[in-house]
């Protein structure tokens, strides 16, 4: 049990640089705090002890705006950073090395029993504020980004963003250290690629086609057309990014 402690002690010097000292960690971080009430909690679900292993997780959700409901299974190494807003449902199953940050929800999309919430492979990294819905499966070393809405299954080491989620490319090399906030840097999203090269195409023919009412005035000849005027490339991609 203090060995249990221990690690979700260390894992949160592991991937919060703000920690300073382990009584810091033990008094003020919520998620290590819902986290040990779980623990408590589970084992009393599991014992069939339901209405107290209930009231625990409510007094936890109080305490700490972090809602894990008794029956939810959770790994080992298990970090919520922040923690807020944090709503993890009945069926759902959390492997090994996983990172929830404030906001995320783990929910169901049926009032029907049995499963219905996501599984999270060993590894996963889910951004603030997204939202993971349905009997779905998180492939181990996936990552979510921040506000993502994800109803699909995501393959091992994917990175999915976007409403609804979508999978992007990423070039980075896993090196084995934890991504904050699910963020990869060098993300390759197709859908903004092909928005890019459409205004790329655009801003390139209407070059071509100012060259050609050009060279037909300078020759003489009367144009009617409607031209278009202040057509700003820059703020469409901005727009786009």
């Amino acid at each position: 049990m203090f060995e249990r402690i221990q690690e979700e002690i260390a894992v949160v010097f592991e991937r919060d640089p703000a920690a300073r000292s382990t009584w810091e960690v033990v008094t003020c971080y919520p998620g290590f705090h819902a986290l040990l009430a779980h623990r408590l909690s589970h084992g009393l679900w599991l014992r069939n002890f339901k209405w107290l292993a209930r009231w625990i997780a409510h007094c936890a959700r109080w305490l700490t705006g972090i809602e894990i409901h008794p029956g939810a299974s959770i790994g080992r190494r298990f970090f919520i950073d922040h923690g807020m807003g944090v709503v993890i449902g009945e069926t759902s199953e959390i492997g090994d090395d996983c990172t929830l940050y404030h906001g995320v929800t783990l929910g169901g999309t049926t009032w029907n029993k049995g499963k219905r919430h996501p599984t999270l492979k060993n590894g996963v990294v889910i951004g603030a504020g997204a939202k993971v819905l349905g009997p779905i499966t998180i492939g181990e070393k996936a990552k979510i980004g921040s506000n993502a809405v994800v109803v699909k299954d995501v393959p091992d080491g994917a990175t999915a963003i976007g409403i609804p989620a979508r999978l992007v490319e990423s070039s980075q090399e896993s090196d084995g250290r934890f991504a904050a906030y699910a963020v990869a840097r060098d993300a390759n999203d197709p859908v903004a690629k092909a928005m890019h090269a459409l205004i790329d195409h655009s801003v390139d023919t209407d070059k071509r086609i100012a060259q050609i009412l050009a060279e037909l005035k300078r020759l003489g000849l009367q144009v009617e057309c409607a031209e278009t005027e202040g057509f700003d490339a820059g703020k469409l991609n901005r727009i786009v990014d």
